[in-house]
């Protein structure tokens, strides 16, 4: 695959232009950025799901900004064209728009991300104008929310009547207004995710779980393939069951080594006679 070149603004609002939907995946480790690379994803996003996918955690809450960091870090050795998306943390940019603006330079800075992605509506515009003022592009985050998950009432769609419905729609469009190039919209119904999509205004919508009807499309990595067993979303396609052939292949390593069938001898390396017996003489 010939190399292509870097993915910025331009040519995402270009896809969206000509009708071409925008292709996301999460992603927190160098091979698996490596072969999105190849794949020629489009956007890639470091999300603080990786408190729950890579580290084991319950929720997305405990994930620090030095977590994200690091894992951003390593994305971007894997993948050099994607359009890297650094997502804020929990308490990261909630106290205040200097707090929000610091830590997204961060992200930029360190990590070489090509935007940051908050969490929040019309409470959080401050936030993302503050951040596109200093000159950092920006991308909202509405509906499902991860980090506010206990006041949402747990992990289920948002936006089914039609007064929340109609926050989500305000919520949106004061993103918008605040500078926001694109938002994400998670587990919202499809008909609202359209609605969202049509009345943007130089904004990229993009859907988790909400439908076929916006700019493009984000999956979280390890549904895709199988790979975080706590759960399986019926919003991810499984595209191939990696953590059914790991497993299998873990247990197919303990039973050659309990039963000393593993390693061959192919396996190992040798040393020539005479250099064997030469190291006797020496002992």
């Amino acid at each position: 695959m010939p190399e292509r070149k870097k993915v910025n603004l331009p040519f995402l609002f270009k896809k969206v232009a000509d009708g071409q939907p925008i292709t996301w995946l999460t992603c927190y480790d160098y091979p698996t950025a490596y072969l999105q690379e190849q794949a020629g994803v489009d956007m890639i996003l470091v999300g603080d799901s990786l408190g729950m996918t890579m580290l084991g955690y319950d929720s997305t809450l405990p994930v620090t900004m030095d977590d994200m960091i690091r894992h951003a870090q390593a994305v971007r050795r894997g993948s050099a064209n994607a359009f890297l998306v650094g997502d804020m943390p929990y308490m990261t940019y909630q106290p205040s728009v200097e707090t929000a603006i610091r830590n997204a330079g961060r992200f930029m800075a360190e990590a070489a991300c090509d935007c940051i992605k908050l969490e929040g509506g019309a409470a959080m515009a401050d936030r993302i104008k503050g951040i596109v003022d200093a000159g950092i592009p920006a991308i909202g985050h509405l509906g499902l929310t991860p980090q506010s998950v206990s006041a949402l009432g747990g992990f289920r769609v948002q936006g089914k009547s039609a007064a929340l419905a109609k926050k989500i729609v305000d919520d949106a469009k004061a993103l918008e207004k605040a500078g926001a190039f694109a938002i994400l919209l998670e587990l919202v119904p499809d008909r609202l995710c359209k609605l969202i999509t049509e009345r943007a205004e130089n904004c990229i919508i993009m859907s988790l779980g909400s439908g076929p009807h916006a700019h493009g499309q984000l999956l979280i990595y390890h549904d895709m393939f199988g790979l975080y067993p706590k759960f399986k979303p019926k919003m991810a396609k499984v595209y191939g069951n990696a953590g059914e052939v790991i497993l299998n292949g873990l247990k197919g390593y303990v039973a050659e080594v309990s039963s000393k069938t593993f390693p061959q001898p192919d396996n190992w390396f040798g040393m020539p006679d005479e250099e064997y017996d030469e190291l006797l003489k020496m002992l």
